[in-house]
């Protein structure tokens, strides 16, 4: 992993202040998200609409769950939102949580390029403000990876629109606005005052937020807006756990300082790279991604591959938590998957939404079941995921020296590689000298 760059600041939290603030927000902070999707072709939102309220029973209170966690379902342009109450994070309760409110919609639901998938991550009920700090890390954690994030999150069907377009999640005003020059009450007021992104269609919205005199943070609610609609159960969860996780991972940083976006020609880079993932130069609300080519992708991939490294410690606490007897969590294995292959160039393969389920539902099932994955078959899966084992001038040698990491025979390699290779395809790299997955 690359070395994050911090800038130094004199209100840093002390390693006890750290572990106060992780432990509170683990156990304050709720996660909820509204779920855009486009009507069934033939089907009238005036007849789909009672259908669902009756179905889905919202309850209009942020302190009432309800059956299915609907806070309520409201028309949208680009068909319906459903508003979905945060809860204490817990990965079982979550999925079914979300497994339930999709068996009551109707089939043939669509993920169009006009809908999206926002998460709304809010402290609930704490009595004093939250650092300064700990926001302006999340800020520019996002910003150093958005690019990453705008990859691992695209859902669109077609190479040259795997995103949908820049207006409904602009980061025009988030690339230059940074808290090494700005508090971010300031930043927020600039995004407020901006003539060139409405407030409340930013990449990271702030507009919920208010501070005190001193400007630490009084009401803590972001709003994540780049994610493309997404009607996968698995999917959905999985990047609650990362949302969650970069806020975790915002307080330890906190010790040191804010990270840095990295140096000038790395963010000039990742600036080029969000313009051409982003923007309005596609048709029928897409971005133009026809300049993201097959070397580009793997760009992304390794941007990916470096921010889940850095929040794999939070991933393994959350595995602690749920008390299973595991230090591998489903969310970081299915995040795992998306950072290679997300929801964009799973449909541009051909998959279909069921399809995409099943094969999110099997990786997340490869951290929870001994029956399907054992220790050596997750650590080997993660040695090729995260590209651990690179350089190697053969095949041969590259399975020697796993074998020897893993403790296993190259017999029990090999069975365990056959295995892999059944289930999302096996190749040789001769470039980067290790085995990839092809899916």
């Amino acid at each position: 992993m690359k070395q994050p760059l911090l800038f130094r600041r004199n209100d840093t939290l002390s390693c006890e202040q750290a572990l106060y603030w992780k432990d509170l927000l683990y156990r304050t902070v709720k996660i909820g998200a509204e779920v855009e999707f486009a009507l069934p072709k033939g089907v009238s939102k005036e007849d789909l609409m009672p259908h669902l309220i009756e179905a889905l029973q919202p309850t209009q209170d942020l302190n009432r769950l309800g059956r299915y966690g609907v806070l309520n379902v409201v028309s949208e342009h680009c068909g319906v939102e459903i508003q979905v109450i945060g809860r204490l994070p817990h990965y079982n309760a979550l999925l079914q949580q979300y497994r339930d409110l999709f068996a009551q919609l109707p089939e043939g639901i669509r993920a169009r390029p006009t809908c999206g998938l926002h998460y709304h991550v809010l402290a609930v009920g704490l009595a004093e403000p939250v650092p300064e700090i700990i926001l302006a890390n999340v800020w520019n954690l996002t910003r150093r990876y958005a690019p990453n994030l705008r990859f691992l999150t695209s859902a669109g069907d077609q190479m040259t629109a795997l995103c949908r377009r820049r207006n409904y999640t602009s980061h025009l005003e988030m690339v230059r606005l940074s808290p090494g020059t700005m508090s971010m009450a300031q930043i927020q007021q600039a995004l407020r005052e901006s003539r060139v992104v409405p407030e409340h269609q930013n990449f990271l919205n702030l507009e919920h937020i208010t501070f005190d005199d001193n400007g630490a943070v009084r009401n803590f609610h972001l709003e994540f807006r780049f994610p493309d609609a997404d009607l996968s159960p698995t999917s959905i969860v999985a990047k609650t756990f990362l949302f969650l996780a970069m806020l975790l991972k915002a307080v330890e940083l906190s010790q040191y300082g804010v990270i840095h976006v990295g140096k000038i020609d790395e963010w000039r880079r990742k600036c080029q790279l969000l313009d051409w993932l982003s923007n309005n130069d596609g048709s029928l609300a897409t971005s133009d991604t026809s300049q993201i080519t097959p070397e580009i992708i793997d760009e992304l991939r390794a941007g990916c591959r470096e921010l889940l490294e850095l929040l794999k410690p939070i991933f393994v606490r959350f595995a602690r938590a749920a008390g299973e007897g595991s230090e591998e969590h489903p969310a970081f294995e299915v995040l795992s998957l998306l950072a290679e292959t997300p929801l964009s160039l799973l449909r541009v393969s051909g998959r279909g939404w069921s399809e995409i389920e099943q094969l999110l539902s099997e990786r997340a099932a490869a951290a929870t079941s001994g029956n399907v994955w054992d220790k050596s078959d997750r650590r080997l899966i993660r040695a090729i995921e995260l590209a651990e084992l690179t350089g190697y001038p053969a095949p041969e040698a590259w399975k020697w020296e796993a074998a020897r990491e893993l403790f296993l025979t190259p017999q029990e390699l090999e069975k365990r590689l056959e295995r892999l290779d059944s289930w999302r395809g096996l190749k040789w790299d001769a470039e980067l000298g290790t085995m990839v997955f092809l899916g």
